[in-house]
């Protein structure tokens, strides 16, 4: 356990880091975008394919998209219960898309992904993705259709969603190296030593570059513009306690193995979807509601996440 909380306790110590460095003009959003490209593009594929190959047999692979099942009906009950709790506490209707999104997917790639690794160690990794492939599925499809209600100017005949567009983040090049490795061990072709170095090389840039992205987030947001009302306290009640509740609870209807389980759990207790106050600014809605949400929530897990794991290991 204690090893467990120092490794965690590390991987925010880079948040701070990359908070400090933009404070210092060292980082700024253009830096924060390449390195994004470069974790999703370069780092996270060369992660995921040297997961599967290093990790899974065969026989594990024709259980393992089964348990997609588990986070996307935990998911959609997490969106009902939203709307929900937008209906008893009559929250203002320029709020309600971004709420509902907010409350519902989570950052399962910058800050769920190195997580998990600290906690479960690599073999947790495939198990974050399936999560992963259903959240941003979600947040492509219902949650930006949500985001660009907010905005009175677009009724919902007027909201525009490029399925091409959906396509392309679902299957990213972090999808593509997963599918590699999967042909790679189904097909048992030979991986050379020379190989699996160089890819090491790459894929051990993902945690690093992951945190230097939230904490160049964090400073963009401003910790002293943060304001607290009852529809961030809603986004924190759904990140940290109805949504891995809810995950758990699925689990015990649909059975999934003991650690696939608890991935999926990590996964939807993280902090909210990164991309939200980006969407909220391109469709003229509500930004600094989610900026301060999505502030509130990342500060917030650092106390969040030692309460979960005590209940969890």
């Amino acid at each position: 356990m204690g090893a467990v909380y120092i490794n965690i306790v590390f991987i925010f110590v880079l948040m701070f880091l990359g908070y400090y460095l933009t404070y210092k003009g060292w980082f700024n959003d253009t830096v924060g975008d390449a390195f994004s490209k470069l974790v999703l593009q370069i780092a996270l594929p060369s992660s995921m394919f040297l997961t599967i190959t290093r990790n899974f047999t065969q026989a594990e692979f024709l259980e393992l998209a089964k348990g997609t099942i588990v986070p996307l009906v935990s998911m959609l009950l997490t969106f009902v219960v939203s709307f929900i709790y937008i209906k008893v506490f009559k929250l203002a209707v320029s709020r309600r898309g971004i709420f509902s999104t907010a409350f519902t997917c989570s950052n399962t790639i910058f800050i769920g992904l190195p997580i998990n690794y600290a906690i479960f160690g690599s073999r947790a990794i495939p198990f974050a993705l399936l999560y992963y492939i259903v959240n941003t599925t979600l947040f492509w499809t219902v949650g930006i259709y949500l985001i660009a209600s907010d905005n009175p100017q677009f009724t919902k005949e007027k909201v525009q969603f490029n399925p091409l567009v959906a396509l392309k983040k679902i299957f990213s090049p972090a999808l593509g190296g997963f599918m590699l490795g999967v042909t790679w061990v189904l097909i048992q072709l030979p991986l050379p030593e020379s190989v699996t170095t160089f890819l090491a090389y790459l894929a051990n840039l993902t945690t690093p570059l992951s945190m230097f992205i939230i904490g160049i987030i964090v400073y963009g947001v401003g910790i002293t513009k943060l304001s607290l009302d009852k529809e961030i306290i809603g986004v924190l009640v759904g990140r940290y306690l109805i949504s891995p509740l809810l995950v758990w609870a699925v689990g015990q209807f649909i059975t999934v193995p003991p650690l696939m389980l608890s991935v999926f759990i990590i996964q939807a207790a993280m902090p909210m979807q990164n991309s939200i106050p980006i969407l909220a600014r391109s469709y003229q809605a509500d930004q600094k509601f989610a900026a301060s949400s999505l502030g509130y929530s990342v500060l917030l897990y650092l106390l969040y996440i030692p309460v979960l794991l005590k209940i969890m290991l």
